[in-house]
């Protein structure tokens, strides 16, 4: 019988880690069920969307609070899904704030909860370690020096690379870049502000003041 697996994924990273996730999963048991929050990406992997990530995408305490009453109803939305679907487990991606809250409320009912792209508890928030402990059954991380951190604190945590990896793998230049940009032949630098928009607003205008030091780059 095949397994149905409920999906967390509340950022565009992590879109990108669950349809990479989700393509290795199908190519194990094509008949997996998989659902719950992600993007095109995941989507693309026949994934179904009950909550698409940028209807989530918060970032910060004000702006947590400004929309604290659409996150508890994501929340609740997201419990009556499980409890609906009845998944054999949860796998969260990254997105801490939200995910170990559904870790905990997961193994309160009985759920296995699969962690997968561990928070960076070792850079900051280093209690989150105890959370991780007591609701995630297995963690998955992608930085190798993760893994001596998590056993100091007791956690068997799984490395097997960092999907990005095989992303860029499989990248392909596109030849037409340049001039479909209308750009010249100079270095090009590329901004990544971020892919919220509140992290868009922040930094772009930083990121732009930068480039005065950049006059022969494009």
């Amino acid at each position: 019988m095949s397994k149905h697996i409920y999906i967390i994924a509340g950022e565009a990273s992590g879109d990108l880690y669950g349809s990479k996730l989700l393509a290795a999963l199908h190519a194990i048991d094509p008949e997996l069920k998989a659902g719950g929050w992600g993007g095109e990406k995941m989507a693309a992997e026949g994934f179904a969307l009950d909550v698409r990530y940028e209807e989530a995408s918060f970032m910060g305490f004000a702006e947590v609070i400004l929309n604290l009453r659409k996150i508890m109803g994501l929340f609740n939305l997201t419990k009556k899904s499980i409890l609906r679907d009845k998944p054999d487990a949860l796998v969260l991606i990254d997105y801490p704030g939200f995910n170990l809250r559904m870790a905990e409320w997961a193994k309160k009912n009985n759920i296995k909860v699969y962690f997968y792209i561990a928070p960076q508890a070792w850079a900051w928030k280093e209690n989150r370690v105890l959370k991780l402990k007591k609701y995630v059954d297995k963690l998955f991380i992608i930085l190798p020096f993760e893994k001596e951190f998590f056993s100091r604190h007791g956690i068997n945590a799984y490395y097997f690379g960092h999907p990005l990896m095989h992303h860029i793998k499989e990248f392909k230049a596109d030849p037409d870049f340049l001039k479909r940009n209308q750009l010249d032949e100079r270095p090009v630098i590329a901004l990544l502000p971020g892919s919220r928009k509140q992290e868009i607003k922040t930094m772009l205008k930083i990121f732009l003041q930068g480039l005065e030091n950049f006059k022969s780059y494009q």
